[in-house]
């Protein structure tokens, strides 16, 4: 069985991080699977890049400046939605003629327009569609901030200004019908929660939609030697390290201010905590967080060698990370499988991943305090090393590759209608 797996950069983001993954998992698990993004960043044999044009950057730009006159002229939330009006037709392409299964991932961004993927539907080839945030269920959004409009038909969006029922989310509403009308596609969705958000869309009614989390491999996201890590990273042997990684750090929605907040009650209720205590921060802007933390900071600023990452992870006594929202992180489940306890707020897939008071620590939504509660619990109450032995056999069995790639592989042979596993 060939299958392409479809993403618009290679390494850039967790969706790209979690398509590769995925790959790898297939190909480890005799599946022929190939890559094709717009983004090619590495030497990797298995990843195609499109045929280099200026249209790509063309696109790109394109539906920027079209979302920005409909923001009228605002950068607010240009990087917040998608309409997915320019792309690039991969039909054509040997890699595509050759696959028997193409599975979308994150496409937006120019990779590939509504006409594109109607295209796509109408070469007869089976669609499979992981889901790594709600945008393929809504008009325009990725993360829907409590609105339910996808519910029934998405105008008046509250992402845009003014208040019409003929917005940019109507129309792109309207233009996702029409691509879908008649046509099948499989969506896969990363957690659960996602899953229940995708079957109330209006929009995907009749639609085949289940939950496959996204794999990882055990073999380099693993437990190692935490003295070793620490001192291949600079990082104090004598402080209990806790670790807070994100690709923007100073991103809102990944709660950095409750954070903040949260460890100033710790330190007000145990002020020893300054002394003895310290926060790890991963991701760009890292430097501007550390002087408003009542711990010792250690910045080190954006990770992209997985195998240093590796080492971070190890160098930690507990990882958190207090999301608004969220589907299934990556990182999460790479501290889990480093033997790392995770601490987080009740949202999205979290509390899928962490098992609260078993694994790690799951706080109330948006509750600082009991944030709070969570972060002193994990370091001064619980079994830390049972902890740990805990998230390891979790992620196991529920996010090894293997696991992973015989749930997809059992869908790829349902759509090709042959029995592939024998081969």
């Amino acid at each position: 069985m060939r299958v392409l797996i479809v993403n618009t950069s290679e390494r850039a983001g967790g969706a790209a991080v979690a398509a590769r993954r995925l790959m790898e998992a297939l190909n480890n698990s005799g599946v022929k699977a190939k890559m094709l993004v717009r983004d090619k960043e590495t030497e990797h044999i298995a990843v195609c890049s499109l045929p280099k044009s200026w249209r790509h950057h063309f696109n790109f730009l394109w539906e920027r400046l079209t979302i920005y006159l409909h923001l009228r002229l605002s950068r607010r939330h240009l990087w917040e939605i998608d309409s997915a009006n320019a792309g690039t037709d991969i039909t054509k392409l040997p890699e595509f003629k050759e696959a028997d299964i193409i599975h979308l991932h994150w496409v937006n961004q120019g990779m590939l327009s509504l006409k594109n993927i109607r295209k796509i539907l109408d070469s007869g080839k089976p669609v499979v569609w992981t889901m790594h945030d709600i945008w393929p269920a809504t008009a325009i959004c990725h993360l829907t901030l409590g609105c339910e409009r996808f519910k029934s038909h998405c105008a008046h969006c509250p992402y845009l200004p003014g208040d019409s029922s003929h917005d940019l989310a109507d129309a792109t509403w309207r233009r996702k019908e029409r691509m879908l009308a008649g046509r099948r596609i499989t969506f896969v969705a990363c957690s659960h929660w996602l899953e229940s958000e995708a079957r109330q869309s209006r929009l995907l009614e009749g639609q085949e939609t289940c939950a496959i989390p996204n794999p990882i491999d055990t073999r380099l996201f693993a437990p190692a030697d935490k003295a070793e890590a620490r001192r291949r990273l600079g990082l104090p042997a004598d402080r209990r390290l806790i670790l807070f990684a994100s690709q923007r750090v100073t991103n809102v929605n990944k709660g950095m201010d409750y954070l903040i907040e949260a460890c100033r009650k710790w330190e007000q209720e145990h002020p020893e905590i300054r002394e003895n205590t310290g926060l790890i921060i991963v991701g760009g802007h890292a430097e501007e967080i550390a002087d408003r933390l009542p711990l010792q900071a250690y910045p080190l600023g954006y990770v992209n060698d997985p195998r240093r990452m590796v080492d971070v992870y190890n160098a930690a006594d507990a990882f958190v990370l207090p999301s608004l929202s969220e589907n299934l992180p990556n990182t999460i489940m790479e501290a889990m499988a480093c033997g790392v306890p995770c601490i987080g707020f009740r949202v999205g897939g979290i509390p899928e991943e962490i098992d609260h008071k078993v694994n790690g620590y799951v706080a109330e939504y948006k509750d600082a305090d009991d944030l709070a509660r969570g972060l002193h619990w994990t370091l001064d109450e619980a079994d830390r090393k049972t902890l740990g032995e805990e998230a390891v056999k979790k992620v196991a069995q529920h996010y090894s590759q293997r696991a992973v790639a015989a749930r997809y592989i059992n869908i790829y042979n349902r759509l090709a209608g042959k029995d592939y596993l024998e081969a």
